[in-house]
C-alpha cells in the first residue's frame, strides 16, 4: 500500500523503515510454513489429487484438526502461494459457483516425496531445531572462545556432534544426499567433459556415496571410491566399480586421477582448506597425466545481476560461520587457496546456479 502523499518525507521514511525492519524480523515465517506444508505432505496431496484442488478438499484430505482447517491452512497457503510454492486457478466445481484451485509451480515439485530431486530431506535438516538454535547463540559465540555458535549451543563442534548423535547424522547424510541428487544430475547433463579420460575417482567426504554412484552408473570405465569418516561409510556396500574408504581427509587421501570435493571445503577455514587441498594434490598425478580435483562450491559472486542469488549466497556464508568454521568465499579468495596449497591452474565453471564446478590442476 502507498503512502499518502501528505505525510512528510521524514515519516515516510521512519516507517518504511519500520516496514523494512519487520519484514526481516518475520522471515523465519516464509521457513517455517515451508516446514509446516512439508510435514503435513500438502505437496503429494496437491499432486496426487491429479487436478487443481480446491480449499475444502485440501482441508478434508489433511491429518488435521478439522476445526482449525478452513481458516488456518487456507491463510497457510495463502503466504505459501506468495513465496512461489503454490498458484491457484480458476475451477468449476458446481454450475452454479466457481471455486479456485490450489496447483503446485516448479519450486514445489521438488517437495514430492518421490520426485527422484526431491529436496524434501534438505528443508527438514536444515530447518531441524538442530541446526536451528545456534542461530540463537551467534551473539553469545562473537564473545566467548568456542570454535562455532553450534558449539555454543551444543557444547561440541558439529561434526563430533553429529558422530554422537545418530538423529542429526541421519538428517545431514539425508539432506546432503538430496541435494547431491540434483546436482550431480546437472553436472553429468551439462558438464560430462569433466570425467572424460579419467579410469578412477574418490569422493572425498562423499557421504552415503549419492553422487559416487551417480558417476559409476554414467561412467562405468571409471573406478569410485567414496571416502569419509568411519562411523558415516560403515556398513555401507560397494559395487564393481565403487567402493567405500574410511578415513580422515587431513592425513591422506586414496590415491587417484581425480579427487572430487563437493561441499567439502566451505565447512573449513582457509588454513584447513590448504592442508585438504595438499592431501589432495599429493593423491593425484601431474595435469599432463590427467590428474586434477574437482571442487563443488559457491564461488560469491554480486555482479551477475541475480539479486535472489547473491542473497542466498549470503545466507549459506552466514550459515558456515553458525555450524562449522568455514565460508563462501568469492573468485579472489578461492584462487589465493589454489596458490597457496601449490596447484599451477584452475577454471571456474558456472553450471550450478548457486554454486560451480571448479577444476583445478596440480
Amino acid at each position: 500500500m502507498a503512502l499518502s502523499n501528505n505525510i512528510g518525507d521524514e515519516t515516510r521514511e521512519i516507517l518504511s523503515a519500520q516496514a523494512h525492519i519487520a519484514n526481516h524480523v518475520f522471515n523465519y515465517i516464509n521457513s517455517m510454513s515451508l516446514k509446516c506444508a512439508i510435514q503435513l505432505e500438502i505437496p503429494d496431496i496437491i499432486h496426487n489429487h491429479g487436478k487443481p484442488m480446491t480449499l475444502s478438499n485440501l482441508v478434508n484430505a489433511l491429518p488435521i484438526n478439522k476445526a482449525k482447517g478452513q481458516d488456518c491452512i487456507y491463510r497457510l497457503m495463502r503466504i505459501l502461494i506468495h513465496s512461489g510454492f503454490f498458484m491457484q486457478t480458476k475451477i468449476n466445481e458446481t454450475e452454479e459457483e466457481e471455486e479456485e484451485g490450489y496447483l503446485l509451480t516448479p519450486n514445489s515439485r521438488l517437495l514430492l516425496k518421490n520426485e527422484p530431486l526431491s529436496l524434501v530431506p534438505f528443508v527438514l535438516a536444515q530447518l531441524d531445531p538442530i541446526l536451528m538454535d545456534p542461530f540463537q547463540s551467534l551473539s553469545k559465540w562473537l564473545q566467548n572462545d568456542d570454535s562455532t555458535p553450534f558449539a555454543t549451543a551444543h557444547g561440541k563442534p558439529l561434526f563430533e556432534y553429529a558422530g554422537d548423535e545418530p538423529k542429526l547424522n541421519y538428517l545431514f547424510n539425508e539432506a546432503m544426499a538430496s541435494d547431491a541428487r540434483l546436482m550431480i544430475s546437472v553436472v553429468i547433463k551439462n558438464g560430462s567433459g569433466i570425467f572424460d579420460g579419467l579410469k578412477s575417482l574418490v569422493d572425498v567426504g562423499g557421504g552415503i556415496g549419492t553422487v559416487a554412484k551417480a558417476i559409476s552408473n554414467a561412467f562405468p570405465e571409471v573406478k569410485c571410491t567414496v571416502f569419509d569418516l568411519p562411523h558415516v561409510v560403515e556398513g555401507l556396500d560397494g559395487s564393481n566399480n565403487l567402493s567405500y574408504v574410511g578415513g580422515d581427509m587431513f592425513k591422506s587421501v586414496p590415491s587417484a586421477d581425480a579427487i572430487l570435493l563437493k561441499w567439502i571445503l566451505h565447512d573449513w577455514s582457509d588454513e584447513d582448506c590448504v592442508k585438504i587441498l595438499k592431501k589432495c594434490k599429493e593423491a593425484i598425478q601431474s595435469k599432463e597425466k590427467g590428474g586434477k580435483v574437482i571442487i563443488i562450491d559457491i564461488v560469491v559472486d554480486s555482479q551477475n545481476g541475480d539479486n535472489k542469488s547473491f542473497e542466498t549466497q549470503l545466507f549459506s556464508d552466514i550459515l558456515m560461520m553458525v555450524h562449522v568454521s568455514g565460508k563462501e568465499r568469492n573468485p579472489e579468495e578461492w584462487a589465493k587457496l589454489f596458490s597457496d596449497a601449490g596447484f599451477s591452474d584452475y577454471k571456474i565453471n558456472p553450471i550450478l546456479g548457486l554454486r560451480s564446478v571448479i577444476e583445478v590442476y596440480p
